[in-house]
């Protein structure tokens, strides 16, 4: 994809933009039909002929419809969602992480609404797997499978790259790859504490760095594009964690970086919030038979009088006001939030069942 077609895709999405979201955008490099030829310079003017394909000098070519299968095939199964349903319907979001835990949780909430979503993960083969299984659940196409490592700048560069060649842009970008490694600060490897900041703070400062400029650009043809960037934090956010200050730590910092970015950004009308959620009790972090830590809890005491994995579970459960785990569902709603409200931008919500609440 060359710097001129980078630039051009994100543009054509702005100029489709109907007060929610823009036309899916495909880039090709090449097409054997299209209804314009133009300049770049030339695309405001024309574009109000309603195109679905054109083909820009020096760029390449671009097919636009309501939803990817639209503007590849010229038809679209997509679901008709209205009211607050309809939030992320159409729009293309990324997840990151996304191909298991909390991400997994997210993409198919987000998919249920009706957006179109990349699984970014390191595990592409996962996150790939898993787009297949959710498009043929569909009956059309409403997931992407993309490779990422949130660490690697190149990497993350290429993530974006891939999400804007294949549909134009990005309405809502949820960092949510994270990593922890608990540990006293007496013992805990400098190797470790720096992998965890790696992932869960300068991963989300790259992933901003290079879905910004892509959202700005959406932004310029008619300058009320909405766009949004959310972090996904943890309650670990709000308030220090004992023995787990590697974690703590990157996420209370990525906070700073969320109130920072916010500022920054609003003029591109890119909204920037975290969502801080409590503990997923049946992700792999918890719950995995051989390493979660249910197990290590059990096997270490470290809850009095516990003599099953269902007696720790418990212990934990009862310390949360709604006594029950966060799930990828109740974080959705938190991101959907964020995307409807256009009035907030810096925010740390908190979902946690009542165990943080804030002053």
């Amino acid at each position: 994809m060359n710097r001129k077609a980078r630039e051009i895709a994100p543009m054509l999405r702005g100029l489709s933009f109907n007060g929610e979201k823009g036309d899916i955008v495909v880039c090709k490099d090449s097409i054997d039909y299209a209804e314009l030829t133009c300049t770049a310079e030339e695309l405001p003017e024309k574009f109000e002929k309603g195109m679905r394909s054109v083909i820009v000098e020096g760029a390449g070519a671009f097919l636009l419809g309501e939803d990817y299968d639209d503007a590849v095939n010229g038809t679209s199964n997509a679901i008709k969602l209205e009211g607050r349903a309809a939030v992320v319907h159409n729009k293309v979001c990324v997840v990151t992480g996304g191909a298991q835990g909390f991400g997994e949780g997210i993409v198919r909430s987000l998919i249920q609404n009706g957006a179109l979503v990349f699984i970014a993960d390191m595990n592409v083969g996962g996150a790939k797997k898993l787009a297949q299984d959710l498009n043929e659940q569909a009956g059309r196409t409403v997931a992407f499978g993309v490779a990422v490592n949130v660490t690697d700048e190149d990497s993350v560069k290429g993530m974006v790259d891939e999400v804007v060649k294949t549909t134009g842009g990005i309405d809502l970008f949820v960092s949510n790859a994270g990593v922890l490694k608990a540990g006293s600060v007496k013992e805990l490897s400098l190797k470790d504490f720096e992998f965890v900041t790696d992932v869960n703070y300068v991963g989300f400062f790259l992933c901003t760095k290079h879905a910004a400029p892509v959202m700005e650009l959406m932004n310029k043809p008619q300058g009320n594009y909405y766009t949004d960037i959310v972090s996904i934090s943890s309650k670990s956010a709000l308030e220090g964690s004992n023995k787990n200050g590697a974690y703590a730590g990157s996420k209370f910092g990525s906070v700073g970086l969320v109130q920072s970015f916010a500022k920054e950004l609003v003029v591109d009308n890119t909204k920037v919030n975290t969502v801080c959620p409590g503990n997923f009790f049946d992700g792999p972090l918890w719950s995995d038979p051989e390493r979660g830590l249910f197990v290590q809890y059990l096997n270490t005491g470290k809850v009095p009088g516990a003599k099953t994995i269902e007696d720790v579970r418990r212990f934990y459960e009862a310390q949360i006001p709604m006594n029950r785990g966060c799930d990828g569902e109740d974080v959705t709603k938190a991101i959907m939030y964020s995307v409807e409200q256009k009035y907030e931008t810096g925010q740390a919500i908190p979902v946690t069942g009542g165990q943080v609440m804030l002053n």
